[in-house]
């Protein structure tokens, strides 16, 4: 039998809380840089969760099942490693605390081992059935009615410029996100950046989430990294940027040029890879049939290049690399040859010229013939491109672009670009819709997407109060169907670890935070929205009574922080915003990790390639490593 070990709570909460320690470093506005290095002596600096989470070198089949969870959580929404930890360690805490006075009630097991187990699991999956059942009614009556809905027109507006009075300004959750991933140095320039990008890639009469959707699926093929120059350089840049060179250096540019995709070779191959060719016994037979061959695929490439020069294309982009006797007709014809073009890049070209690529050579037709505006070579740092641009229609609205992201070291522009990335899938996941009751249409169910909540633990008293608020109706309620109050209660207190840390430095501000927010939302017989709307993001309101008045212009929000302006009946920090919807899956996502950890009961210890999982994780870090500025 396998050497093997019994998984309790305890042992999970102390790997848990190990990660805990660690991500807590760069947690919060306080938050800093934390520097791991490597067996290489290669240094990583990052504040990015998951880079973090998954550059340690973890044995503990536990933490890397945690860190399993946060990377596929990360992958989906872009966002909330840390807070993950974060809340999945503050909801052990409380399962373990009410496991254990439940089990020293309890008399209906053997061992009180038993028993403890049994009732974080039961804990565990009630939870995880509330997070599932009820907790975006929850969300929708106690957080979303204070909150507002970000417009995508906000996205063309610049964050130093005023924004629309009735616009959430969308800048304001990418700074947000930004400050939290890069620092506060380049989280307005990468906000803009971030906008200017997905305004050029805004569909005509579309769902934001479309655009969001087509710019994550391709992002690989729309950016490009560049080395040994300042984060401030990074620039938009109009058209297409195939990451190969030229087969032939040319001698002009095509403006404007027909293209062409290819797949395959273009000179027939005596063999591929795995076949056999069978010849004629006699020496003599075996050098004329391949004389013959030779002769005859000379004559297909010479036909193909005369096909091509009577449908007027002067770019071929290949998949790829054609032989020397392609390059060399190619040259004599004054066509472009671009080799080894990676699937990714063919298939946004494909999508971007509306031609189709070409399998079979025999066939090439008009259909497959792109229409391109210039194509020309492009300098890059150290590196030559081919640069593309393209024609559409004029009831096309968007404007093809590449997104160049510059850094003075690999692992900085690795980090940025994979920051972008994430902060797309944020916006993905922002959008998508939470059920809300509006009771001016007689309760009549509706969707509200894109609604945003002011930064800095907002959210988390909202919810609180909310939680709260339904424990005690479940508590007085005769309808059995409304749920154990003490899931409410347990979840509730959890929830309030993401602002106590984040009050971590000023513990007398949080309880100053809470008790002003909930009197505030109190003192208002309707609902208000919370987020500022005016011509700057750091305005200083106060809730006094039923009133609301904002004080100096220009001076701060409800939500901004200021240590010397004491006035105002409560304070929180300006953190910016974050997205409602975010915050719900991340919450999701934290309940079902916690089912899945309290279902093992075991951990046996095999010398199997399983073990391979943790270095692949260790190896993940090296693609987002952040060198020092």
């Amino acid at each position: 039998m396998l050497p093997g070990n019994h998984l309790h709570l305890k042992d999970v909460l102390q790997c848990v809380s190990v990660l805990e320690s660690v991500v807590l470093r760069s947690f919060g506005p306080e938050g800093g840089q934390v520097l791991f290095t490597r067996d290489t002596g290669q240094a990583m600096l990052s504040r990015s969760g998951i880079h973090i989470l998954t550059a340690l070198r973890l044995k503990h089949p536990v933490a890397r099942m945690v860190v399993e969870c946060v990377l596929k959580h990360s992958t989906l929404s872009g966002d909330g490693s840390k807070t993950f930890i974060l809340l999945l360690a503050s909801l052990l805490r409380m399962i373990h605390s009410k496991a254990c006075k439940d089990t020293d009630a309890s008399h209906a097991y053997n061992s009180k081992d038993t028993s403890y187990a049994a009732t974080a699991r039961r804990l565990a999956d009630e939870l995880l059935a509330f997070g599932l059942e009820e907790l975006d009614d929850v969300i929708a009556l106690g957080v979303i009615p204070y909150g507002d809905r970000l417009s995508w027109e906000g996205y063309s507006q610049k964050i130093q410029l005023p924004a629309h009075r009735n616009n959430v300004c969308a800048q304001k959750l990418l700074a947000s996100f930004y400050h939290s991933r890069l620092g506060r140095t380049h989280c307005d320039f990468m906000s803009n950046l971030t906008c200017e990008l997905l305004t050029s890639w805004k569909f005509k009469q579309s769902q934001p989430t479309l655009s969001f959707q087509f710019v994550n699926d391709n992002f690989p093929a729309l950016h490009t990294a560049v080395v040994g120059f300042p984060v401030s350089c990074s620039h938009v840049i109009e058209g297409q940027i195939i990451h190969r060179d030229f087969a032939a250096p040319p001698q002009t540019d095509k403006q404007p040029a027909k293209a062409v995709v290819f797949t395959g070779y273009l000179q027939p191959k005596l063999l591929n890879a795995g076949e056999v060719l069978e010849l004629g016994c006699g020496e003599q037979e075996k050098e004329t049939s391949i004389i013959q061959f030779k002769a005859w695929s000379e004559r297909f490439l010479d036909s193909i290049i005369a096909n091509l020069q009577c449908l007027g294309v002067s770019v071929l982009l290949s998949a790829v690399k054609q032989s020397a006797a392609v390059i060399a007709l190619a040259a004599q014809a004054d066509m472009f040859i671009i080799e080894c073009v990676s699937e990714d890049e063919l298939s946004l070209f494909a999508q971007l010229s509306g031609a189709q690529p070409v399998s079979d050579c025999w066939t090439i037709k008009p259909e497959h013939v792109a229409t391109l505006r210039f194509c020309r070579p492009i300098v890059l740092g150290p590196h030559r491109y081919v640069h593309v641009g393209f024609h559409l229609e004029e009831s096309i609205s968007i404007k093809p672009c590449s997104l160049v992201i510059c850094g003075l070291g690999e692992g900085q522009t690795d980090q940025s670009a994979g920051a972008i990335q994430d902060a797309v899938r944020m916006l993905l996941t922002a959008w998508e819709p939470i059920l809300n009751t509006d009771h001016q249409t007689h309760g009549a169910p509706v969707f509200e997407s894109g609604c945003v909540i002011p930064a800095g633990g907002t959210f988390e008293f909202l919810l609180n109060h909310a939680l709260l608020r339904h424990g005690h109706n479940c508590s007085v309620s005769v309808d059995t169907n409304m749920g154990d109050p003490a899931v409410s209660q347990l979840l509730a207190n959890a929830v309030l670890s993401v602002p106590r840390q984040i009050y971590s430095h000023r513990p007398r501000c949080f309880l100053r935070a809470q008790t002003g927010l909930l009197t505030c939302i109190q003192n208002h017989s309707h609902h208000v929205s919370l987020v500022h709307k005016g011509d700057d993001n750091s305005n200083l309101m106060q809730c006094q009574g039923n009133s609301e008045h904002p004080l100096e212009e220009g001076k701060g929000s409800m939500h901004s922080y200021r240590e010397t302006y004491m006035s105002p009946k409560y304070l929180m920090l300006n953190l910016g915003l974050e997205s409602v919807s975010c915050k719900y899956q991340l919450l999701l996502a934290v309940l079902q990790c916690i089912s899945s950890l309290l279902q093992v009961d075991a951990v046996l210890h095999t010398h199997t390639l399983l073990c391979k999982q943790s270095r692949r994780l260790a190896t993940i870090s090296s693609e987002g490593s952040e060198d020092e500025d």
